[in-house]
């Protein structure tokens, strides 16, 4: 699908990094880029509200706190809202700017209702290594909302043009969600190659031909195709798909995203999790 809506998702103490990332991937496709600026409060602190008087004097204190640790929170959201629309009004970006304040439960509902309407959610290197924002922010935009997310690591050149698309296949339903959801993607890429580990040919999943199926879908959609049939030698399948990436010369990986929500506390679950060790290729994700 053609990308129109964009959201970027940033910390009130991260750099620009993930936002101009952001911004310059809207730029090639013309699209509209939201930014959600997000601030947590600390756990058990609330939001400060108006009370009875206090008969404790060490309730008095504690609260004191919480409202000078809710402005100084405020202060600094308000700062980072200037600093990101300075950053965008120098661009010819159409664009909104959002900011939160909400407890650490709250985080992923929030990223959730923002990602339901948008068609894709960057998630840029400040974000990814994150440990205390990256997960629940991760979890609502991917795991929550169907939507894909494009994860751009450290060093990557992250582009909505690739011109070389390696699509990691399973036969899986969230394979085929990945592959649906990048085909504008995969149709103006000049080489698609879709890449099994240690593929069973079975009439119940891969079919008498692995990945002929998903083959014929992407030629059809007008993608350049080839398939590649991977023996993993023991190794994991995400590794063997990050280094035939890399030995393909590809741009970008396309897959699906697994794991239950104890894997999902790790960021990402199953094959996926090789993004946060391995920061190679942009990885184009969907669930």
């Amino acid at each position: 699908m053609a990308f129109k809506s964009v959201l970027s998702v940033t910390g009130v103490g991260h750099c620009d990094e993930d936002v101009k990332t952001a911004a310059g991937l809207c730029g090639e496709v013309r699209a509209h880029l939201s930014v959600l600026v997000m601030s947590r409060q600390p756990i058990g602190a609330g939001i400060p509200m108006l009370v009875e008087r206090e008969r404790d004097i060490a309730g008095l204190e504690r609260r004191f706190r919480q409202i000078e640790r809710f402005s100084h929170d405020m202060a600094r959201l308000e700062k980072r809202y200037s600093e990101i629309q300075k950053l965008l009004r120098a661009t010819s970006l159409c664009y909104g700017i959002e900011t939160d304040h909400c407890d650490p439960v709250s985080v992923g509902e929030i990223v959730r209702q923002r990602a339901l309407c948008n068609d894709l959610t960057i998630v840029g290197p400040t974000l990814l290594y994150d440990e205390d924002l990256g997960p629940p922010v991760i979890n609502g935009c991917l795991f929550d909302t169907g939507k894909p997310v494009l994860v751009v690591p450290k060093g990557a050149e992250a582009t909505l043009s690739p011109r070389r698309v390696l699509v990691g296949w399973d036969s899986r339903a969230e394979a085929s969600r990945a592959v649906r959801e990048a085909l504008d993607l995969l149709s103006g890429a000049e080489e698609v190659c879709v890449a099994l580990v240690d593929p069973q040919a079975n009439y119940n999943g891969n079919g008498s031909k692995p990945g002929a199926d998903i083959a014929a879908y992407l030629t059809r959609h007008g993608a350049h195709v080839s398939v590649d049939l991977l023996r993993s030698g023991g190794k994991p399948a995400a590794s063997v798909l990050a280094q035939h990436a890399i030995d393909t010369c590809a741009d970008m990986i396309v897959m699906g995203a697994y794991g239950s929500r104890r894997l999902r506390e790790r960021i990402f679950g199953g094959a996926t999790r090789w993004i946060v060790a391995k920061p190679t290729l942009p990885l184009f994700l969907a669930r």
